[in-house]
């Protein structure tokens, strides 16, 4: 006899003659407070032995209607509310909203403020893949590059909290450019946390790169074609690496960018260990950038002269960036008022986790873990 656990948990059908049958499957569930999920993210996943037949992701648990909170904010206000839903992105974020309304406005952001912006976008995304990288070893069962990456990962925090206070969440970002000018020690600490990395970065290849049993891990696994990333509206190092051209960067030059040299980094085998590469390789082009910049900041304002109180005109508006996960769009319809009337992020983690049962389905549960890990989800960039 079958118990009602079993039935529900075993996927046992009830044939037309009454009679149980079991199918074999089983379903698990992963989540929302599970060691092996980044954040609170629920799956559902329904298993032939070891392998994945089927996988549900249940979201929600993180959702604080920050769209809808947006709507009763001022146009000042609101751009600090997206430091929230991706934290590892946060000035990125604030860098989109604020490049939005400056488009409704027509705002001229000054050469200075430009330049800081991407300077701090660059080091966002560098402690950003520092984080991932460490938490990505973590894993599949390494512990200690989780903290070589926080030795380097810890120096860019110091920068931002010495520049704008903050650590995680940076508010940094104004309507018409940055809110105070840099710390006189700003150009001194980036020089010399570029030191560090570039010393310390071969210990990145020969603790996880190179290691067998990492590649053995990865290579091969999670597979997801050009076509099929592109079907799901993947982008960032997800898309890139299935050889999808996708960095806004480069696609849709803003502020700064179409200045600095820098490779959009591309790899074609689409698999976890492809996508671990683009990131790992986006660090140094990320390095790249902020020392074509770090001597070149000009004088002058940090920020353009703006009425305390904005109003953008009627009408819609939207602007893109590429933040260390993808292409976040900001979406405002205005109706001439001082609040928007409506509010929309297109952010990068959802499409990224549509891709998540093609990837894994057929591959064993072992993998799945090194699938979602290069997927580097931010669950409450998804749940807004």
């Amino acid at each position: 006899m079958y118990t009602t656990t079993e039935i529900l948990e075993q996927k046992i059908q009830v044939a037309p003659t009454g009679e149980l049958q079991d199918t074999g499957d089983l379903v698990i569930n992963i989540g929302p407070q599970h060691p092996a999920t980044h954040g609170v993210l629920h799956l559902v996943i329904t298993l032939d032995g070891e392998t994945v037949k089927k996988i549900e992701p249940h979201l929600g648990y993180i959702h604080r209607s920050i769209e809808k909170m947006c709507e009763s904010l001022s146009y000042r206000q609101f751009i600090y509310s997206t430091s929230r839903m991706d934290y590892l992105s946060a000035h990125i974020n604030n860098h989109a909203c604020a490049m939005c309304v400056e488009k409704g406005l027509q705002i001229e952001v000054p050469r200075r403020a430009m330049v800081i912006r991407v300077l701090m976008d660059e080091l966002t995304r560098i402690a950003s893949h520092e984080l991932w990288w460490g938490a990505m070893a973590m894993d599949l069962g390494a512990f200690t590059p989780f903290f070589h990456a926080f030795r380097e990962r810890e120096k860019i925090t110091d920068i931002m909290e010495e520049s704008c206070g903050a650590r995680l969440t940076m508010n940094y970002i104004v309507p018409g450019g940055v809110m105070n000018d840099i710390h006189p020690d700003f150009q001194q600490k980036i020089k010399e946390f570029i030191t560090q990395f570039k010393s310390k970065i071969y210990e990145y290849d020969e603790m996880v790169t190179g290691n067998i049993i990492f590649q053995n891990r990865t290579k091969g696994v999670g597979r997801i074609s050009k076509e099929d990333a592109i079907s799901y509206g993947c982008s960032g190092p997800v898309a890139r690496a299935s050889g999808v051209r996708s960095d806004i960067r480069k696609l849709y030059p803003y502020e700064v960018y179409n200045e600095v040299e820098f490779d959009e980094i591309l790899e074609t085998a689409g698999d976890s260990f492809a996508r671990y590469m683009v990131r790992v390789r986006e660090m140094h082009q990320s390095i790249s950038i902020i020392e074509q910049l770090i001597d070149n900041i000009p004088e002058g304002d940090f920020q353009a002269k703006t009425k305390a109180v904005l109003k953008l005109p009627k009408g819609e508006f939207y602007t893109r960036v590429e933040t260390a996960r993808g292409e976040l769009g900001v979406y405002i319809i205005s109706e001439g008022g001082t609040t928007p009337y409506r509010i929309k992020f297109r952010s990068p983690g959802f499409s990224n986790l549509s891709a998540l049962e093609h990837m894994a389905k057929g591959g064993k549960l072992g993998d799945l873990m090194a699938t979602m890990g290069t997927l580097d989800l931010v669950i409450p960039d998804i749940d807004r």
